[in-house]
């Protein structure tokens, strides 16, 4: 797992003009931006910047989907789409067709199917057998984990499915998420981690380290980015 690195004191700034520039680039070669959020806290401020400077972006060509969620209703302060509302949707005036919703609110394995149904939809309408992502943007949890893929979750290991319902032990709670076999077929996979609290952490990852699910990440045939906060 190589990966380009970026080291910058200007996480924030440096981390929202990398996914517009890319949106610029994307919807001038195919004329449609597919872009996956992650969720917590350290994209907070970059989807507020994103939508600072992208006003100009046309939000109606872009597709806007979900990497994971937490169980809970849209309106919950756990809610990943809550965040992204808050901080990106709302200020941006992002038209709600361009919003792919992962629903934390009814029964997970339910939820993840429709999720599922959902992208398939979207890559059949554009003659592909797996949906494929621009960018998909990840962060990394001090476990390791990435998206809702923890250590020892029987996510790790879906070969075929590319979202499912987790039950994280750990947590005791159940996540939405998108699995390897779709996050490994996007164009670029971008991580946003805050490096200055988890610098050995990032090495191992980067150097894939196999107890570490974030290691599993790499794109076949797309681009690994990570943008590290100093």
């Amino acid at each position: 797992m190589a990966g380009d690195v970026i080291r910058t004191k200007n996480f924030v700034a440096d981390a929202a003009k990398f996914i517009v520039d890319l949106a610029h680039k994307a919807l001038a070669e195919r004329h449609e931006f597919r872009i996956a959020l992650s969720g917590g806290n350290t994209p907070r401020p970059i989807y507020s910047e994103i939508a600072r400077i992208g006003r100009d972006l046309p939000w109606e060509r872009i597709l806007i989907t979900f990497g994971d969620e937490r169980c809970v209703p849209p309106d919950d302060p756990q809610s990943n789409f809550r965040m992204a509302r808050d901080t990106l949707f709302a200020p941006a005036s992002v038209p709600e067709k361009s919003i792919m919703r992962m629903r934390g609110e009814i029964d997970p394995q339910i939820a993840a199917q429709q999720y599922q149904d959902d992208v398939d939809l979207l890559a059949t309408q554009r003659g592909e057998q797996i949906y494929r992502h621009d960018l998909i943007l990840l962060g990394l949890g001090d476990d390791g984990h990435t998206a809702s893929l923890f250590p020892d979750s029987p996510a790790l290991n879906e070969a075929n499915r590319r979202v499912v319902a987790n039950f994280v032990a750990k947590l005791n709670a159940w996540r939405l998420t998108f699995t390897f076999p779709l996050i490994n077929h996007a164009r670029h996979v971008c991580f946003l981690v805050n490096a200055s609290k988890q610098e050995k952490l990032i090495d191992r990852v980067i150097s894939g380290d196999p107890q570490l699910p974030a290691s599993r990440v790499n794109p076949a045939a797309g681009k690994l980015t990570w943008i590290l906060g100093e």
